[in-house]
């Protein structure tokens, strides 16, 4: 029993040592994670129990009698009962197993030790690290604690037990101190522990420096003049258009858009029924603009079908039936007279019988 007595503890660390080093990283990255929300949710209710009492009516005997609330484990259940959701089985899966320490804090620990996150998650369950550190033994980022990947990166595992503190570079930078400048970047200030990268210009792949003079190689689209700056290359002059005939192009900064012709045109230098190379069929030029076609006041007429007349589309026109016609098997035929109701007496004097007024008039 005796051997038991200490084995059984050792056991159990090594267990948990392993665990720890061999844990996922996103389960440890969640249980700083965890824990960092359990330490907020228990700030912010003990900033809402701060104005609170006992309840009872004579606060006076309450504190003489039952201590101050300000320091009672009343308020500490109160705000322990407030620090997860309920469907939350991380949350308070931590907060039942450690329901001890914030005991132990509450009563022993929390004048000397006012900031529980950095007790409780760095200094006691040992789930998190300080910032700008990683990993078990929270070792400190790439480029210090104080300016993790030299301020220009993100430092993996940092503020967790997990982590290799590998940087991964910000936009602009990289390297494994991300202290080299990106392609399409350059330094404007460097030294072995800073660095300042900013962008080329536009028309640049590679630079010296923020301005078209500066730059070593131009970007597709981009060519280099007599005096050796890169300038936008227009494609659109070209004699050859890149785009279909019923586009226009574009030129743009490096680059061309295609855009397509008015509907007035049949090829097109630009936007607008001015800019037609011709007109579309069903439109005329008048004064250098493309205007629609009114083919219902041509000389000849358009709708020669008997009973049709001409009405005028854009671009177009149909033939419909005349007022007082309608299409019936592909022709225009007399709409039918509408039927008109009266009504007459019966013998008994009521409105019951109708009649239709053109068989009166045959009647008649």
């Amino acid at each position: 029993m005796l051997v038991l007595d200490w084995v059984a503890p050792i056991f159990y660390c090594v267990i948990v040592v392993l665990q720890l080093h061999g844990g996922d990283a996103k389960d440890l990255k969640a249980m700083c994670s965890t824990c960092r929300q359990i330490t907020d949710n228990f700030n912010k209710g003990f900033e809402r129990t701060a104005k609170k009492n006992f309840g009872g009516g004579n606060t006076a005997w309450e504190e003489r009698k039952l201590s101050k609330y300000e320091t009672s484990e009343i308020r500490l259940v109160e705000i322990l009962e407030g620090l997860c959701d309920s469907s939350s089985f991380e949350c308070n899966h931590m907060v039942e197993e450690h329901e001890e320490q914030f005991e132990t804090w509450w009563f022993k620990r929390k004048t000397k030790n006012p900031d529980l996150f950095k007790w409780f998650c760095i200094e006691t369950i040992k789930v998190c690290c300080p910032k700008g550190t990683f990993g078990l033994d929270c070792n400190a980022c790439v480029g210090g604690s104080d300016r993790p990947c030299h301020g220009n990166g993100k430092c993996d595992g940092d503020g967790t037990r997990a982590g290799d503190g590998k940087c991964s570079c910000d936009r602009g930078y990289e390297g494994e101190f991300c202290l080299d400048c990106a392609a399409g970047y350059f330094n404007e200030e460097r030294n072995d522990t800073f660095s300042l990268c900013k962008e080329c210009h536009e028309s640049c792949t590679t630079c010296s420096g923020p301005t078209n003079h500066d730059c070593d190689k131009c970007k597709s689209g981009w060519e280099k003049d007599e005096e050796g700056t890169c300038v936008d290359t227009d494609e659109c002059s070209k004699d050859s258009s890149p785009c279909k005939d019923d586009q226009y192009c574009l030129n743009t900064n490096g680059s061309y858009s295609c855009l397509a012709c008015d509907s007035r045109c049949s090829g097109c230098m630009g936007p607008g029924p001015d800019k037609c190379r011709t007109c579309a069929k069903g439109y005329k030029d008048e004064e250098g603009t493309c205007q629609d076609i009114n083919e219902c006041e041509l000389p000849d007429p358009v709708c020669t079908e008997e009973n049709r007349e001409c009405e005028n589309t854009k671009g177009s026109f149909n033939c419909r039936c005349a007022s007082g016609f309608q299409e019936q098997d592909g022709v225009c035929v007399p709409s039918p007279e509408p039927e008109v109701s009266q009504e007459v007496p019966s013998s008994e004097g009521a409105y019951t019988q109708t009649a239709k007024l053109s068989e009166q008039h045959e009647d008649l």
